[in-house]
């Protein structure tokens, strides 16, 4: 792996031994403003005219400047009271797209035996359809409450429990490379935002996909410009 200029929109900033594709286990991806174009959560509050606020606190989150996701992510989901399934069908059907390279980044990782997880902080309700997409193995999403029809402003507990964050992303990565019995330094982990920053610090490569800056600065490899599949640039 060599030093790539700024300038290509493809930073490296490790140096180590030249690393391919097939030295790695797992790949992890955020989902939303990762493997795909939008912020659900702000194309849904779209609906219910509040984008604007909304994303505004999306992109606070995303910046580091509103620390605590899950009190974030309850206020904006609070605000989605009484927004119809029918407007969220909508936004998957008039909005949403898998980002530039996705498909054939996934393809390549699936061709050298890798698995591929999503562990987002966004909502199954897109998340499932995605991961259905792309033969996604692995996934880790909010779910919505919804009743009659309509979203409650609430989310749904789970199992393993109430919201996927950035210690819930690096708790699933980690878990993962245990059922699968590799090591975590076996995993790449792909995100955009602060909440992608734990998991990206305990997996062996860390990618900043068209990031926020705090993110590109900490990645090993930050893509500016251009697909997800311009990591393969990178691991030969």
């Amino acid at each position: 792996m060599t030093p790539t200029e700024p300038h290509s929109g493809l930073v490296v900033n490790i140096s180590t031994p030249d690393l391919k594709l097939s030295d790695f286990k797992l790949i992890a991806f955020d989902m939303d403003s990762t493997l795909i174009n939008i912020e659900c959560i702000d194309e849904i509050a779209d609906a219910a005219g509040l984008k604007a606020e909304v994303a505004a606190i999306t992109e606070a989150t995303m910046r580091g400047e509103i620390t605590d996701f899950k009190e974030s992510l309850r206020r904006r989901v609070a605000l989605l009271n009484g927004v119809s399934v029918a407007s969220m069908e909508q936004v998957y059907l008039e909005r949403l797209q898998l980002n530039p390279g996705a498909a054939k980044l996934v393809a390549a990782c699936k061709q050298v035996g890798m698995k591929v997880l999503l562990v987002s902080g966004g909502f199954t309700f897109f998340a499932d359809r995605v991961c259905h997409l792309l033969g996604i193995d692995f996934a880790r999403s909010n779910v919505l409450e919804v009743e009659d029809g309509l979203l409650t402003g609430r989310l749904v507990d789970q199992s393993w429990g109430d919201i996927c964050d950035g210690h819930e992303k690096r708790k699933m990565l980690l878990e993962t490379c245990a059922q699968l019995g590799i090591n975590p330094l076996q995993a790449i982990a792909m995100g955009d935002g602060s909440n992608d920053l734990p998991m990206m610090g305990v997996a062996g490569l860390s990618v900043a996909y068209h990031a926020k800056p705090m993110v590109r600065e900490q990645a090993m490899v930050a893509i500016n410009s251009g697909g997800l599949d311009r990591l393969l640039e990178v691991l030969g």
